[in-house]
């Protein structure tokens, strides 16, 4: 087994592919199926192709279970259906059903065609529910025995049931003569019981349950409440028609968490990270527009309110635009880094290349809302120098604000210092007060010109 230190990295599959296809194929055979996904989302089309096409189905299965979309659709949508065949046949039906999205119907249906009759019905059926409700993140494959059953039959129940569905480890839910769940039995359970003792007596009624349209969030949330290893799905009448895994409840949580985290420093729901700059600029843009207009709102409060003084003293109006919008850009930047960092969706190859995207996107944003600001302070301070410096000004402190957003988060993991830390309150400190000094500093040496 490979030390922690002695793991492969995305440069030592960069090798492999440079060197001779056996070195390369003996590579892939020998890495984790969750490093490929995480490393061919940093390769071209024809790399991946090239990774996937050396594995063997059941590790190319796995890999397609945790690589993106934009990976498993690079790989998957020149497949035939016989070639695509035994990888859905491999896979857990909720993970076979997003690869099935991925490709044409013709491809599907050709698929579905050839999969087993009761295995293809139960992905046409998952292929119904919303992604992101429980009928949509259930499997189909589980085991259920009526009541009256005796632990030894439901031991063989779990030991022939093949495929992807018998290794969930799931336990086994008793179900009453019209389908309902009335009972789970745990895997533990199962060991620790008499093979003669009748199922009712091993298993525990107190079921968390959901149904076919619940909202995957609500259902994660009772998961978490109650401790419940797998979670019966129900349909309208009330019969059982999947299950949820404890390992299907972490994804969502991982989900949603970071969904909310990117809502609240005001991204987009895609990892940043790998969208184009324009794309990432489109997504921030809104609240950066919220923060100019109450910028320009004070101002001109400020302006009703204060006497007027001439020169550079009017900048300062404008002060409040260039807090806002640094401590706005610069967060966004580190919470992005930081969470990518965490999740692994940035490696360190890879960290030079996105603090330069970032700043990229700054400085796009500031010309924006540079600007903007230009063209109000220019009018409601009469002055076109005034506006030329105050937007100038804006251009420069928010393109140094993700500078500043980038950088240091990528810093203080390099000297070993959590980036958390000082992604919050201290960047956001330090994002105003330099932003502060370079904003008023820029538009009085302008004004000084002019």
């Amino acid at each position: 087994m490979r030390q922690e230190d002695e793991r492969p990295e995305l440069g030592d599959l960069e090798q492999a592919l440079a060197g001779t296809p056996a070195g390369l194929q003996r590579f892939v055979g020998e890495s984790h199926p969750a490093d490929l996904a995480d490393w061919m989302q940093e390769l071209d089309d024809p790399d991946r192709r090239r990774v996937f096409e050396l594995l063997s189905v059941e590790h190319g299965a796995e890999v397609l279970q945790r690589a993106t979309d934009a990976v498993r659709e690079t790989v998957v949508e020149d497949l035939s259906p016989a070639a695509l065949l035994p990888y859905v046949e491999e896979m857990p039906a909720d993970d076979a059903v997003d690869v099935l999205a991925l490709v044409d119907e013709s491809v599907r249906e050709a698929v579905l065609r050839d999969v087993d009759i009761s295995r293809a019905q139960g992905l046409r059926e998952l292929s119904t529910y919303e992604p992101d409700s429980a009928g949509g993140i259930m499997t189909t494959e589980y085991v259920a025995v009526p009541l009256g059953t005796r632990v030894g039959d439901a031991i063989k129940e779990v030991k022939s049931e093949e495929g992807p569905g018998g290794e969930e480890e799931v336990g086994v839910f008793v179900i009453d003569e019209r389908g309902k769940p009335v009972g789970f039995v745990s895997d533990r359970a199962l060991v620790t019981s008499g093979i003669h003792t009748p199922i009712e007596d091993a298993m525990e009624t107190e079921l968390v349950v959901a149904h076919v349209d619940d909202d995957q969030e609500d259902v994660a949330r009772q998961v978490l409440k109650y401790s419940a290893l797998s979670v019966p799905v129900i349909d309208a009448s009330g019969v059982l028609v999947g299950v949820i895994t404890a390992d299907d409840v972490g994804d969502v949580i991982e989900e949603e968490v970071e969904e909310d985290l990117r809502r609240i420093v005001g991204t987009g729901p895609e990892e940043q990270t790998r969208l184009s700059v324009l794309r990432r600029v489109r997504s921030r843009l809104p609240l950066m527009g919220l923060t100019v207009l109450g910028g320009i709102v004070t101002a001109r409060i400020l302006d009703i309110a204060l006497p007027s003084a001439g020169g550079s003293v009017e900048v300062l109006r404008y002060l409040p635009i260039i807090i806002g919008l640094a401590g706005n850009v610069g967060i966004q930047s580190s919470t992005i880094l930081v969470r990518a960092f965490a999740t692994g969706e940035v490696l360190p190859e890879r960290e030079r290349a996105v603090v330069r995207s970032e700043i990229l996107v700054g400085m796009m944003i500031g010309v924006i809302c540079g600007f903007v600001t230009w063209g109000f302070a220019a009018k409601l301070e009469n002055d076109a120098a005034l506006g030329r410096a105050v937007g100038s000004a804006i251009v420069v402190a928010v393109t140094w604000a993700a500078a500043l957003g980038g950088t240091i988060p990528v810093v203080c993991r390099r000297v070993g210092i959590d980036p958390a830390i000082v992604a919050g309150p201290f960047l956001i400190t330090l994002s105003d007060i330099s932003g502060a000094a370079i904003f008023v500093g820029v538009a009085h040496m302008m004004l000084s010109i002019g």
